[in-house]
């Protein structure tokens, strides 16, 4: 016969986990913890800690290529920010690969980008489609920032997001090579850009 004892550690282990409590960090919360995650490679997305993934040679290449050339083309009073957080509401600090934010530097020494202050987003993904264009996508969208890319490396196309709403974009167009993207900035159309010179 067993024993108490013995009986408690079998339904123990037998005993389902205990549905975990999850708690989301606003913005403001996870802004006071930037001394600890100092280290860390992680953004809030809907108020959740998520990590970063590393980024392999093509995705770094891309991302380089498409600041080189934006940077030459931007108007006065626009500048580039690379993997910088962007803080949307109040549960996404997410850091695109690249934002294209009003203003200069020294004009976010004290505070953090918002969605007023940016005029395009990219996200460079091969491995991270599904949250470039899913938790990211509606948060972007949410917080009315009015055009993302998404610069697909594994599809070979950019998809270029409008028309934010609550609930994601309402506009999508593609582009593949051989096609070029239109640019505007704050309503300025400047230069396009060749697809095929942002595909590794």
């Amino acid at each position: 016969m067993a024993t108490i004892a013995q009986a408690d550690a079998r339904d123990r282990v037998q005993a389902p986990l205990a549905s975990p409590v999850v708690y989301r960090i606003s913005v403001d919360e996870y802004e006071r913890m930037a001394g600890i995650l100092a280290d860390e490679r992680v953004e809030l997305i809907d108020g959740y800690l998520v990590t970063q993934l590393s980024k392999n040679p093509a995705h770094s290449w891309a991302t380089r290529v498409l600041l080189d050339l934006l940077a030459r083309m931007l108007p006065p009073g626009w500048m580039w920010r690379q993997e910088q957080p962007l803080r949307i509401l109040d549960f996404d600090e997410p850091e695109p690969d690249i934002l294209i934010v009003r203003g200069t530097n020294d004009d976010y020494k004290r505070r953090t980008p918002e969605p007023p202050d940016v005029a395009l987003l990219i996200e460079v993904c091969e491995s991270t489609y599904d949250r470039d264009r899913g938790e990211k996508w509606i948060a972007y969208a949410k917080g009315g920032i009015p055009v993302y890319w998404i610069l697909n490396l594994a599809k070979g196309r950019v998809e270029v997001y409008t028309d934010p709403g609550p609930v994601g974009y309402r506009s999508r167009e593609d582009f593949h090579p051989g096609q070029r993207i239109p640019v505007t900035i704050a309503g300025q159309p400047l230069e396009s850009l060749a697809v095929a010179e942002l595909l590794p």
